[in-house]
C-alpha cells in the first residue's frame, strides 16, 4: 500500500492479523480480482505449478490487478500474516512453508516485515524463514513503525531484533535491516526523521534496481539448477548401481537411504563436488522413500560433459550478451507511487543538505561562515593574499580527517590549481571539512554553487 500509494482489490490493513490469503498484486488495464483456481489454469500467468498445493491453498490465493505505474516494472506477492500458536498453524489446511518455498525460489527479493512493538519470532515465522534457506541473498528485513518509539528504545529494539534473527538465520553475516515508518501518516516521533529518510531511500534503491538485474538473476538461477541437476544425476546413478539385480531389493533400498550422508561424502571426493551443491539429506531421504531404485537411469557421462561445457563456456558468452544488451538499453527503473516522491524537488533525498546546501540560493553558501574562517586564515601568515600547502595542512589536520579525505578536499578547494589557497578557497576548504564531519559525502567534482565568487568566470570558461 505504501509503495503503490493506492488501495488494491482484496486489501485490508489493521492492527490484528488481517491478510489470510496470498495476493499476487500485478499490473492490469482494469482493476479487479482473479481467484486462485482460475489463476493456475491461465497460461499467461506464471502460477500454473501452484495447482499441486490443492483447493485449500487455491481458495486462499488470488491475483489483484490494477493499472498502477509501479506494477509495470515489478509484481508483488503479499503473503498472509504470520500466526503464533499451534492451532492456527494446523488449521491453514495446506503446507504454508512449502508454498513460501515455491515463491522464494522464483522471486527476486524477499522482504520480512517486523513491527517495533512485536519482535518475537513465533514458531511459524521461524519455520517460514527456514523455508527460505538457500535464498539468503534475496532476504531484506524491514523494521516498521519505528517512529512509535524514541531513540533509546529504538536502539534496544534493533538490538533485540538482530538477536532474534541470529537465532533463526544460520549465516555469519548480519542481515540488512531497513528502519522506518512505512505508511503515509505523520511521524509520531520525529527525532530520527533523517535516519528514516535515508533508510527508505536505500530500500527504494534496492527495489528499483530489480528490473535492471533481472536477466543476470535468471542466469544465476539457471547455473544453480544446472549444478543441482548434475549432483542429482550422480546420486541417482550411484543408487541404481548399488541395487541388487534379483533378491533383497527392499532391504538394500532402506540401507542406501540410511547411508545417504556417507554416499554424499563419497561422491564429493570422487567427483570433486562442493558439499554446498548437494540437496538437504533429510529432504532427499523423504523423497527417496517413494521411489523404485531399479527404475533409475545409469549415469550418462556425455550429458554431464555437456552440462560442464555449458557452465565453462556458454555461460560466459551469455553474460557478455546480457552486458551488451544492458548498455544499449535505457536504464530500467521502478517508477510511480512512493518512488516518485523521492526523485526530485526540494523533498528529494539529500536536497539542501551537505554539498547540495545552498544550491538554489543566490548568495555563496560559504559566505555566512567566512568571517570566522578569515580569522583563522590570517593567523596562517598569508603571502600576497595566499597560504601555502604546508600552512593549510597544519590547520586542516586539526579536523582529524584522514589524509586521503583531506587530499580530496584540497583538490576541490584549490580552484585555480596553483598549489596555494586564497581566503575564499580556504573558506571553501573549511566548509568541505564541515560537510564531511557532519557525516555527508564529498562531491566528486565541485558543484557550480560552491565555486568561490572570484573564481567563477575563469573556472567556468575553463570547464
Amino acid at each position: 500500500r505504501y509503495l503503490l500509494e493506492q488501495d488494491f482489490p482484496g486489501m485490508r490493513i489493521g492492527p490484528e492479523p488481517t491478510t489470510d490469503s496470498f495476493i499476487a498484486v500485478m499490473y492490469g488495464e482494469t482493476e479487479g480480482n482473479i481467484p486462485g483456481n482460475a489463476l493456475v489454469v491461465d497460461p499467461k500467468k506464471p502460477f500454473r505449478k501452484l495447482g499441486r498445493f490443492g483447493n485449500a491453498f487455491l481458495n486462499r490465493f488470488m491475483c489483484s490487478q490494477l493499472p498502477n505505474e509501479v506494477l509495470k516494472s515489478i509484481s508483488i506477492i503479499d503473503s498472509p500474516g504470520i500466526l503464533s500458536g499451534e492451532k492456527q498453524r494446523i488449521s491453514r489446511g495446506y503446507d504454508f512453508c512449502q508454498v513460501l518455498q515455491w515463491f522464494a525460489e522464483r522471486v527476486d527479493r524477499i522482504i520480512l516485515l517486523f513491527d517495533a512493538h512485536k519482535l518475537d519470532i513465533s514458531d511459524e515465522f521461524s519455520e517460514a524463514i527456514k523455508s527460505f534457506r538457500g535464498q539468503d541473498d534475496k532476504i531484506r528485513v524491514v523494521l516498521n513503525k519505528a517512529d512509535q518509539v524514541d531513540t533509546q528504545q529504538l536502539m534496544r529494539v534493533y538490538g533485540a531484533l538482530m538477536w532474534s534473527l541470529g537465532k533463526v538465520i544460520d549465516t555469519p553475516e548480519v542481515l540488512r535491516v531497513y528502519i522506518g515508518s512505512f505508511w503515509a501518516h505523520p511521524l509520531r516521533n520525529t527525532d530520527n526523521r533523517r535516519l528514516f529518510e535515508a533508510e527508505a531511500q536505500d530500500l527504494f534503491k534496492d527495489i528499483q534496481s530489480l528490473p535492471q538485474k533481472a536477466a543476470v538473476r535468471k542466469l544465476n538461477d539457471l547455473i544453480k539448477r544446472a549444478r543441482l541437476a548434475k549432483v542429482h544425476a550422480y546420486i541417482i546413478s550411484y543408487l541404481k548401481k548399488e541395487m541388487p539385480s534379483v533378491f533383497g531389493k527392499d532391504n538394500k533400498k532402506k540401507e542406501l537411504i540410511n547411508k545417504l550422508p556417507e554416499i554424499y561424502i563419497q561422491l564429493q571426493r570422487e567427483h570433486h563436488i562442493s558439499a554446498g551443491d548437494f540437496p538437504e539429506v533429510k529432504k532427499m531421504q523423504e523423497q527417496l522413500e517413494n521411489c523404485d531404485f531399479t527404475k533409475f537411469h545409469s549415469l550418462k557421462p556425455k550429458l554431464i560433459e555437456t552440462v560442464d561445457n555449458m557452465l565453462a563456456n556458454k555461460i560466459a558468452s551469455l553474460m557478455n550478451l546480457i552486458r551488451q544488451e544492458e548498455s544499449n538499453m535505457p536504464t530500467e527503473m521502478v517508477q510511480g507511487g512512493a518512488f516518485d516522491g523521492t526523485m526530485a524537488g526540494p523533498f528529494g533525498h539529500g536536497y539542501g543538505e551537505g554539498a547540495k546546501e545552498g544550491a538554489d540560493e543566490e548568495e555563496w553558501v560559504v559566505a555566512k561562515d567566512k568571517p570566522a574562517y578569515d580569522e583563522i586564515f590570517y593567523t596562517l601568515s598569508p603571502i600576497n593574499g595566499k597560504i601555502s600547502g604546508i600552512s593549510a595542512k597544519k590547520e586542516m589536520v586539526t579536523s582529524k580527517l584522514p589524509n586521503s579525505v583531506l587530499g580530496k578536499i584540497w583538490k576541490l578547494a584549490d580552484c585555480d590549481g596553483d598549489g596555494m589557497l586564497d581566503d575564499e578557497e580556504f573558506a571553501l576548504a573549511k566548509h568541505l571539512i564541515k560537510i564531511k564531519l557532519d557525516g555527508y559525502e564529498l562531491p566528486g567534482t565541485l558543484p557550480s554553487h560552491l565555486v568561490p565568487p572570484s573564481h567563477r568566470k575563469p573556472f567556468q570558461t575553463a570547464e
